[in-house]
């Protein structure tokens, strides 16, 4: 009888190599999969086991809206709130179902070694639907590991305390993705459909709303209008200098400073004609500055971007990264607390090697560490502390900043606290009060190895009480109150914390997106300024409803959330309850949309003004206005319509020619780059595209089941299966793509340097050089149903005999031209053995007639460029 089959499965490949290298003792075979798949023999709950390890690449599935409601000019965004929701698989291409569902046949127990957070958990069970050991009633077969490193020392610990996968948690995700998919989109539809429909210079593909996001910029813009609105004030301060044993010492006032200029000029008068400072009281005080207490993600996240100028998820990539290479802890933790059973000898014995700070690591382990704080245990994870030793060799540059800076905060945390001397000598004259305070360090402490913390050492001269000096001189300084500064990255992290908006692994996405959506700006010192527009919506939702803005409502969802994770309460019960609330606020806001327009109105320019005449409509055959900021546009007056375009390129009028469905004027979409692909597109079509089952590609045409109307994309022509249009892919398709299942199909304003490219990948064929004209003809090739293109050769490059310029033939069984193509970001048309067979059309053009697929020859191989 053939052992038990242990399946594993962790939340990243290298993760799972980790394991299986740890558990396998390096003795393993590795086959490829969706992902790969390490396989060993071993011994499981005390029996032979055959172990399979393998991984997901983060969450299987995602959360979306059927078909139904994924067009935003069909559905009411008012419906959204009680729409139902499916789970998509979240990397289609990946297989990853598929490939789990697979690896789970003949295994009796699956082993979940996904992250330990609230996320995690949630993967656990879509791991487990998709192995189908959710369906079989013995749970036992189910087990979880929970871990903060992947040492192999607390891979085997795992194993010996292996738990059951907590579906509460899992259940507290699935509410927050439900509230957060139908809040959001439900806001963002209205919004953008509104504002793009009237004002042309927003320069934001969405004019998103997310109920973490908004309030994370409400914090941006409030400071900012604290900023704008400030109005310095002056103040006057009094300065005496005194010089003593031969230093020069400038004293403070204990007042501080006056807002009276005459007051404070009548004092510094008195202290003037005084001219005699008499010293009344000398205080020495031992004091400490205390050691950290153990890193958590927010304040990693708060120095990263304050120090090191990361921004937060520059942070959280790099911290992946060291994490996945095994360098330090599991660094999504909120807790700063170290548990009981940590083992700081060992931490501190893997980095006695490092060459940076090993000895400051002996002089630890010889003479005795210290007791870290206490800190707060939030039931995670323990603190981020480094795991293995490393050298900036081995990282690189920032990962090996960020590396350490996690290694000086855990020797800083268990280091003594930097113990010093505070001197404070006070002195008086005419009955004002002024002081002077020095600093003696006796012990160092942790700032030995995190230097930028130190106490700055400031000696005094030797004062006796009742000792009086003269004054060498009185300054009476003039400034002036100043304004806050822009909200910094670590402060808004700060308040984000405070507030409760996000988790330890949200945050730097909230942040990130309000800076993706130019909502805000980062200028130098890791500064947010907000846009016209973030502050335009934040001012906006203040008029209308200042809760959407604020983070008391998320703070109590997160509450609630919490709640659901702990078992306390049934997560549909919260989900209703929030999405019912949030439906009140939806239908108010967009009654009272017209506060908000009004902003809107005094910070943009009216769509009908915007842009610049490009093509002509087909409805009323008058020009459209192409309006070039995100998202890129046409606007026609007459109809008052919007057709999006693709984005990240250029658009131009393609010789006046129009679609024949619609009469719209076509127009050429360009992608950056000397190699980036040109294609025709008609305004209407792509936004409409009149033929079902089309495939979804490129830029922001009917608008997506999502915050981001990019995700549901346009039909170009190369796309369009019309049997008579000379620019559809019926027309221009030329053959198979050697690298997937699309299309060739001729750039048609590549002249005179003629290519193919690929309407699905990145492929590109480049045509015969010396070309002066190629197009397509209405033939196919008898031997693999290609295209057969017409090439007219110029005059002085023709490569034809007796000076021949046109040439007809396929460019797969041709030899002439076969000879001449060369196929770039791709594989190579690799002919053995005389004539091959090509798979005519691609994917894209099964189905219609002339473009349906035939099978590939054995002859016909494709080879690496």
């Amino acid at each position: 009888m053939a052992p038990p089959g242990v399946l594993m499965v962790a939340e990243k490949p290298s993760i799972a190599l980790s394991i299986a290298s740890a558990l396998s003792r390096g003795q393993m075979s590795t086959r490829k999969g969706s992902t790969e798949v390490h396989e060993f023999d071993g011994v499981f709950l005390g029996f032979k086991a055959c172990y399979k390890v393998t991984s997901v690449i983060g969450h299987v599935f995602s959360v979306d809206f059927p078909t139904a409601y994924q067009d935003w000019k069909t559905t009411n965004p008012l419906d959204l709130f009680q729409a139902p929701t499916i789970k998509t698989e979240a990397n289609p291409k990946a297989h990853i179902r598929r490939h789990l569902s697979h690896e789970a046949l003949g295994c009796g127990y699956l082993v979940l070694w996904l992250d330990c957070d609230r996320e995690g958990e949630n993967i656990c069970f879509e791991v487990i639907e998709c192995t189908g050991f959710g369906r079989n009633k013995d749970r036992r077969k189910v087990y979880r590991a929970r871990f903060s490193s992947i040492s192999e020392k607390d891979i085997f610990k795992c194993m010996d305390n292996l738990v059951e996968p907590n579906k509460d948690e899992a259940l507290a995700v699935d509410a927050r993705q439900e509230i957060d998919l139908k809040v959001g989109v439900a806001f963002t539809r209205f919004q953008t459909a509104y504002f793009q429909g009237r004002y042309g210079n927003l320069d934001a593909r969405v004019i998103s709303y997310g109920p973490c996001q908004t309030p994370t910029l409400g914090f941006c813009v409030q400071r900012y209008l604290q900023l704008t609105t400030f109005k310095p004030e002056k103040f006057w301060t009094l300065h005496p200098y005194i010089i003593h044993d031969g230093y020069e010492i400038k004293l403070e006032w204990e007042r501080q400073k006056l807002f009276d200029l005459d007051v404070a000029m009548m004092l510094h008068k008195l202290v003037v004609g005084d001219a005699i400072l008499e010293v009344t009281d000398i205080s020495e005080k031992q004091e400490s500055k205390s050691r950290p207490a153990g890193l958590n993600t927010v304040n990693l996240l708060k120095v990263a971007s304050s120090a090191l100028g990361f921004g937060p998820q520059t942070t959280m990539q790099l911290a992946e990264r060291l994490y996945t290479q095994g360098f330090i802890s599991y660094p999504r933790t909120e807790s700063t607390a170290y548990p009981a059973s940590f083992d700081f000898r060992s931490t501190l014995a893997a980095q006695a090697n490092n060459p940076t700070w090993g000895s400051y690591v002996d002089k630890l382990l010889v003479d005795g560490y210290h007791k870290p704080r206490s800190g707060t245990d939030a039931g995670d994870h323990p603190p981020i502390t480094p795991v293995n030793s490393a050298t900036e060799d081995m990282l690189g540059n920032d990962v090996w900043r960020l590396y350490q800076y996690v290694c000086q905060h855990f020797l800083g945390s268990i280091s003594s606290d930097c113990m010093y001397t505070r001197t404070k000598v006070k002195f008086a004259s005419q009955g004002e009060l002024f002081h002077c305070i020095g600093h003696h360090i006796t012990n160092k402490g942790f700032t030995s190895i995190m230097p930028w913390l130190a106490i700055n050492e400031k000696s005094l001269p030797q004062f006796s009480k009742g000792e009086k000096l003269k004054s060498s001189k009185v300054e009476l300084h003039e400034g002036n109150t100043t304004a806050p500064d822009y909200l910094s990255e670590s402060e808004l992290i700060s308040l984000m914390e405070k507030n409760g908006i996000g988790t330890d692994a949200s945050i730097s996405v909230h942040i990130n997106n309000i800076c993706e959506r130019n909502y805000v700006q980062v200028q130098a010192g890791r500064k947010l300024v907000p846009t016209a527009l973030g502050i335009s919506l934040i001012r906006g939702y203040q008029s209308i409803d200042a809760d959407l803005c604020l983070p008391d409502i998320r703070s109590f969802i997160e509450q609630q959330i919490t709640l659901v994770a702990k078992g306390q309460v049934d997560h549909c019960d919260v989900v209703a309850h929030v999405l019912q609330q949030f439906k009140q606020k939806f239908i108010y806001f967009t009654r009272q949309i017209g506060n908000m327009d009004v902003l809107f109105e005094a910070q943009f320019s009216q769509l009908a003004d915007s842009g610049r005449a490009l093509s002509k409509c087909g409805k009323c055959l008058r020009y459209m206005k192409y309006i070039s900021t995100q998202p890129p546009r046409l606007y026609c007056n007459t109809c008052e319509e919007v057709y999006h375009l693709p984005q990240n390129g250029t658009i131009k009028l393609y010789k006046e020619l129009t679609c024949p469905l619609d009469s719209f004027e076509l127009l050429i979409f360009s992608m950056p780059g000397p190699e980036g692909k040109s294609f025709p597109l008609c305004p209407y079509c792509y936004n409409s595209p009149p033929f079902e089952g089309i495939d979804m590609l490129f830029g922001a045409g009917r608008m997506g089941n999502s915050n981001n109307p990019g995700k549901g994309a346009g039909m170009p022509c190369f796309l369009c299966p019309h049997p008579t249009c000379r620019h559809s892919l019926i027309t221009q398709g030329v053959c198979a793509c050697p690298e997937c299942n699309g299309t060739l199909v001729l750039d048609p304003i590549s002249a005179p340097n003629w290519r193919l490219f690929c309407n699905m990948c990145n492929c590109l064929v480049l045509l015969p050089q010396g070309a002066h004209r190629v197009s397509t003809t209405t033939d196919r090739c008898p031997d693999c149903d290609s295209m057969i293109i017409e090439v007219d050769f110029n005059k002085k490059a023709t490569p034809l005999e007796d000076g021949a310029t046109l040439h007809k033939g396929c460019i797969l069984c041709d030899e002439l031209l076969h000879s001449l193509v060369v196929v770039k970001h791709g594989k190579s048309f690799s002919r053995r053995g005389g004539r091959g067979r090509g798979r005519g059309m691609g994917r894209s053009g099964r189905g219609t007639g002339r473009g349906s697929t035939k099978m590939v020859d054995p002859k016909m191989s494709f080879r690496g460029f």
